[in-house]
């Protein structure tokens, strides 16, 4: 970890001038090349959302309102439904939005794919050894559970919407980070897909639970309606603290379906934030205390400790991340409960997965398929479709500032260990923490509500609540960079 913030020293140093000398919203100053195009993404973004929404959502008009309209709009209609149909969502996202890079870089420097290793050297160097590092990255990476768009599955809830296409990459990215905790919790973190079948019975299960149909304990029908309450809606789009809340939501709803000996998610999910209501506040705490209690309360009062999903919201920014986190975000992937980015370009969600110096990894839901449900006997199905060969990247900077970071803690000796390298790259952020760990809540309320002690001229002068003292950064000029969805 400290090797990333070492090799940003002059990164952070710069970017603190750029922040320091940029016009404030509200000034009536004209915007700068990034933020018309910012404006640029989000107009074609939203168009082509609404553009493609029309082929999921399907009108209850009488037949001859939809005869009449069917031959004005025919021409574009149909042009658009051979784009679908075609698989090349894709290819439009980056052509409006920008293009990923396919392969891995010539740089030498080490890879870093959810919390594992592989050190990269020169190919001219004719190393045996770097060889095979390169292919079991390849490996590892093809490995991770892909979940894209669909079309032709079950009409979700109420709607008639059968297909996710244009609207659900936010929930796809959510899937396969989900799908990363219960394949690293169930078969292990070296665990690699199979070359032969049939698969191994464990592994169909695991898919089978992603599928889409109601009958799937984490479709998207499901994850959909669980979602309710926290705006998200078959056809519309979701940041990724709504996603956080409904698989918190989820995950309540399964829990209480089912045995603890049978439950499909075994694990208690945590939401980190910086407040109760998670709308707003510094950077998001990570409460011993709150962690305890949700494994606590998973477990049904029969244990202390549970396996624990640790799911963390932020924004990082306004139109951009803003460089100072970014050797912290970097430095999360060598963590070894790693579970990725739910992340992406602005408009766009994908699922972060590994690093190498200033470009990122990441699995991309954006390729439209037919919808596959597996049958939980079927060990000769065809699983090709849940796993992707073609490595993409992009660079961490050009990531939209709305993301969330995902941990998985085994035990209690795994949490304490997550817990100090937190602390430790809080400690090495330079006033600028993703997030901080706190023993209880009573530390970051305090903490929260500084600007209450600012007011009486009482601020202590040695306040140790294992938070991050912010030293002699201007906080004010940052406080819209946390302000949560």
């Amino acid at each position: 970890m400290k090797g990333f913030h070492e090799r940003n020293v002059a990164l952070k140093c710069s970017s603190k001038t750029a922040i320091d000398s940029s016009p404030s919203p509200g000034t009536g100053s004209e915007p700068g090349p990034s933020d018309s195009k910012f404006s640029k993404t989000s107009v074609w973004s939203n168009f082509f959302a609404s553009a493609f929404s029309i082929f999921d959502t399907y009108s209850e008009s009488s037949a001859c309102v939809k005869k009449a309209s069917r031959g004005k709009n025919n021409w574009w209609t149909a042009a658009v439904k051979r784009v679908v149909s075609g698989c090349s969502m894709r290819r439009i996202h980056e052509r409006v939005l920008g293009p990923s890079k396919i392969g891995i870089s010539s740089s030498t420097s080490d890879i870093w794919l959810l919390g594992v290793c592989y050190r990269i050297m020169q190919e001219s160097s004719g190393d045996v050894d770097s060889t095979n590092e390169l292919t079991a990255f390849k490996r590892d990476f093809s490995s991770r559970i892909l979940i894209t768009y669909r079309k032709g599955f079950r009409a979700i809830g109420e709607t008639k919407i059968t297909s996710d296409v244009s609207w659900g990459c936010m929930l796809r990215s959510s899937q396969m980070l989900v799908a990363q905790a219960l394949l690293f919790h169930r078969l292990g973190r070296s665990w690699r897909k199979p070359l032969q079948k049939p698969f191994d019975q464990a592994y169909i299960m695991f898919l089978h639970q992603f599928g889409d149909s109601e009958a799937s304990a984490f479709s998207i029908h499901n994850l959909v309606q669980a979602g309710k309450i926290y705006g998200l809606a078959a056809g519309s789009w979701v940041g990724p603290y709504a996603m956080c809340r409904s698989w918190e939501s989820l995950a309540r709803c399964k829990r209480e379906e089912n045995d603890l000996e049978q439950q499909l998610l075994p694990m208690a999910v945590y939401v980190v934030s910086g407040d109760e209501d998670g709308e707003r506040g510094g950077a998001p705490v990570v409460c011993i205390e709150d962690a305890s209690r949700h494994c606590f309360e998973f477990s049904r009062c029969q244990a202390d400790w549970t396996p624990i999903l640790l799911l963390v919201p932020l924004v990082l920014g306004l139109d951009k991340v803003n460089p100072r986190y970014i050797p912290s975000l970097q430095a999360t992937f060598t963590f070894p409960q790693c579970l990725g980015i739910l992340g992406g370009k602005p408009g766009t969600s994908a699922y972060i997965v590994g690093v190498q110096e200033e470009i990122v990894f990441f699995l991309d839901p954006h390729e439209v398929q037919p919808v596959v449900n597996l049958s939980q006997e079927n060990l000769e199905a065809d699983t090709s479709s849940y796993h992707c060969d073609i490595i993409r990247h992009i660079p961490l900077g050009s990531i939209d500032p709305s993301l969330a970071i995902g941990f998985l803690c085994r035990d209690k000796d795994d949490f304490d260990d997550f817990c100090s390298r937190a602390s430790k790259l809080a400690d090495e952020s330079n006033g600028a923490p993703l997030f901080t760990v706190a023993q209880t809540r009573s530390f970051f309320k305090l903490i929260s509500h500084g600007d209450a002690l600012a007011d009486t001229g009482k601020v202590r002068e040695n306040d140790s609540f294992g938070v991050v003292p912010m030293g002699d950064v201007d906080v004010s000029s940052h406080e819209d960079d946390w302000q949560l969805l």
